[in-house]
């Protein structure tokens, strides 16, 4: 595909736009604590984040409770009360994630943003932090509908912007982004400064790793 050919980038959040790991794993000890249970340092949330807040509790919870659902049920539960209050409390988007959305922008490509997270707070935190930029659809974690790496959102949100896949440059930091963006048929670009590492990102089918938020212009 050439330069000229991509008219949208689809954007995950956490690890992506935004470096929202303190105040997940902080809502996430509290609910842990709460429970009793030993709480996790902030570097070990890089491999628990991604897959949506169910499968956070229950990699968070030790071996014994995790496999009682009623249990992560409620050590979700607990975590979404504590997210609720703190979910901006050091959350912050990364270094160069403004001046790359001013590039886009005035070049005129679409934008639109697909996470994991919560839909209600998917809302929240780029109305929070994002809000001088316009994406077209924001999508979170919605109830009834497959979650990423499955890429029915990615198409809905192709379909509702009339943009075929192809089209899209779909930005995230994980092999669940990778799959998603391939899975729908856009191109998968990884991101360094996010949760995950170089190596996770290739085998989840990353076509290009960019390091810094403006080496995505090299592909307009």
């Amino acid at each position: 595909m050439h330069a000229k050919d991509y008219k949208a980038v689809l954007f995950d959040i956490d690890g992506t736009l935004l470096d929202t790991l303190g105040d997940i794993a902080d809502a996430m000890n509290s609910a842990l604590e709460r429970l009793r249970y030993p709480p996790h340092a902030l570097d070990s949330y890089r491999h628990m984040v991604g897959e949506g807040m169910e499968n956070l509790a229950r990699r968070a919870l030790p071996d014994r409770a995790r496999s009682d659902p009623k249990q992560v049920l409620e050590c979700l539960e607990i975590m979404l009360k504590t997210y609720d209050c703190n979910w901006n409390a050091t959350s912050r988007p990364y270094p160069g994630i403004s001046e790359l959305l001013d590039t886009l922008t005035a070049r005129g490509l679409k934008m639109a943003v697909l996470s994991n997270k919560p839909h209600e707070f998917a809302v929240k935190v780029v109305k929070e932090f994002l809000s001088a930029w316009r994406f077209e659809v924001v999508l979170g974690e919605r109830p009834m509908v497959p979650r990423k790496p499955d890429p029915f959102s990615a198409l809905e949100i192709a379909d509702r912007l009339s943009i075929e896949p192809a089209n899209f440059i779909y930005l995230g930091d994980s092999a669940t982004d990778m799959k998603t963006a391939n899975g729908a048929g856009m191109f998968p670009v990884g991101v360094l400064w996010g949760f995950r590492d170089a190596g996770e990102l290739m085998a989840g089918g990353a076509a290009k790793l960019i390091s810094q938020p403006v080496e995505l212009l090299e592909l307009l």
